[in-house]
């Protein structure tokens, strides 16, 4: 009798247990379940890692709007440009991890790390969002130089090794590694001369003290059209729509110089997976409406949605791939 009382309270006792883990499960679950279904309950602040009037920031504006009235929210652009961009991360990873700040980074997130030590992981910390667009790269050169084609700089930079320089926006962004992938291409010795944005880069190349910059089309293109630079070839595999006339670099005869310049969206790691997925949801309606893909074609940008899944699996090829590009171009790391 004493045995089957023991076995009966053993039985009871099993079942409570169950039935508390079902409970912390539950009460864990719950308040994780509510937020999502909460969020957004706030403005949300996308933080833009570069220059006002720089690519990103100017993609991250063109589609602010259109993001506000998917979240139902205001969403407000706030710029934290400087040291690469590694001002803007250290905004994002001091915030609450509750998606209402939001990181807009461009494609130097995947070179950065592999070149300068940094407080970060970009795989660890980072949960990958969406790509918000392309923006092609495209070389160009003021008319004061006398350059009309990628053939003239490159037989300059060759007559005078060492003697040429060229402008990026800092270590390791999408403008730097254009170059050095120019530079390793073509075989020539260019000085690199770093700004802290687009815009500035651009005026010391109108006024010539910069041979030649592989600039954002977005930041570009009012220079172009102005006639105040000369666009040799852009840095995609296909030609952009707005400069239809200028050759791809392997049109022009540089074959592997092309460089992918994304600008996306990132939020820490530490955010509710649940959260994450409504911010892809909310931005990929955003980036199908026809008003951001026109505004972004005016640009020279074209929408690239993805899944945070496919995200992150790019941003892991690309630090690969990257990886290779600056031990063939023999960049040094810090």
């Amino acid at each position: 009798m004493k045995k089957r009382s023991s076995r009966l309270n053993a039985t009871v006792t099993t079942r409570r247990a169950c039935v508390y883990a079902m409970l912390a499960a539950a009460a864990f679950i719950v308040p994780l379940t509510a937020h999502a279904q909460a969020f957004p309950n706030r403005p949300i602040k996308l933080i833009s890692g570069a220059t006002a009037g720089s690519a990103s920031d100017i993609v991250a504006r063109s589609v602010a709007e259109k993001l506000q009235a998917e979240f139902g929210v205001p969403v407000l652009v706030e710029n934290k440009a400087g040291a690469a961009g590694t001002l803007g991360i250290q905004a994002l990873l001091g915030a609450p991890a509750d998606g209402h700040t939001v990181l807009v980074y461009t494609s130097a997130h995947t070179v950065l790390p592999l070149i300068n030590k940094v407080s970060y992981d970009p795989l660890r910390d980072f949960s990958a969002i969406t790509p918000l667009a392309i923006v092609p790269n495209v070389m160009v050169v003021s008319p004061s130089k006398g350059y009309k084609t990628v053939k003239d700089v490159v037989d300059a930079a060759k007559a005078k090794p060492g003697q040429l320089n060229y402008a990026s926006v800092g270590l390791g962004s999408a403008t730097y590694m254009s170059a050095e992938k120019f530079k390793l291409a073509t075989g020539i010795d260019a000085v690199h001369v770093p700004y802290k944005g687009s815009p500035e880069a651009i005026t010391e190349t109108m006024t010539g003290r910069v041979d030649y910059f592989f600039a954002p089309l977005v930041s570009a293109l009012p220079m172009i059209k102005a006639g105040k630079l000369i666009a040799l070839a852009v840095g995609t595999p296909k030609r952009s729509a707005q400069l239809p006339d200028v050759p791809t670099l392997t049109e022009a005869g540089i074959a592997k110089a092309d460089y992918l310049f994304w600008t996306g969206m990132l939020v820490s790691s530490k955010t509710p997976r649940e959260i994450v997925q409504k911010l892809n949801q909310f931005s990929l309606k955003a980036l199908q409406s026809s008003e951001v893909k026109e505004r972004l074609a005016s640009l020279g940008a074209e929408p690239l949605p993805m899944s945070p899944e496919q995200f992150d699996g790019m941003i892991r090829a690309e630090m690969v791939s990257n990886a290779e590009i600056i031990k063939a171009a023999g960049i040094k790391t810090e």
